[in-house]
């Protein structure tokens, strides 16, 4: 359940890249403090890719991922990029060690891959939703409606419905 719903959250970025330009790609947006739908793209597929390029050591720290900056500016880079994340993604849940340094001191807390999983799942949707505003503004495509909605509050608003 988890690893498809990354996927259909990946499947959806995909979707709308393909029908952007990358000229609407990396123009900026004010609301989003002059970024770009580019780098929310390139921040959410390094996310994946350091937990993916890390899974073998079973030690993850984002602030150390590679970045490149070509996936914020080339619509078919990023789309390369995804498509192997979605073919990576399904991997067994294992204990790991997630690294980072908070105010000067080194901290190393336990957790698994399945969390860090969920983590990189409810962060991209977070960035899709920015991503949304971005598309809003400097793009004439209309977005699926529940592009960039956390799946809980599209249960909610099912119930609603009813």
């Amino acid at each position: 359940m988890l690893v498809q719903s990354v996927k259909n959250s990946l499947v959806e970025l995909v979707d709308l890249l393909l029908e952007l330009s990358n000229e609407e790609y990396t123009k900026t947006c004010a609301t989003l403090s002059n970024s770009s739908i580019g780098e929310h793209t390139r921040h959410i597929i390094e996310m994946f890719q350091c937990l993916q390029n890390n899974y073998e050591s079973g030690k993850v720290n984002y602030d150390q991922r590679a970045r490149d900056y070509k996936i914020q500016t080339d619509t078919n880079c990023a789309i390369g990029k995804i498509n192997q994340i979605i073919q990576n993604v399904d991997k067994t849940d294992k204990v790991m060690h997630l690294q980072q340094v908070i105010d000067g001191s080194e901290l190393s807390i336990e957790t698994n891959y399945n969390r860090e999983l969920l983590y990189n799942l409810e962060h991209c949707i977070h960035h899709q939703a920015l991503i949304k505003v971005g598309v809003i503004q400097n793009c004439t495509i209309q977005l699926n409606e529940n592009f960039g909605v956390a799946r809980s509050t599209i249960e909610y608003r099912k119930q609603c419905a009813q």
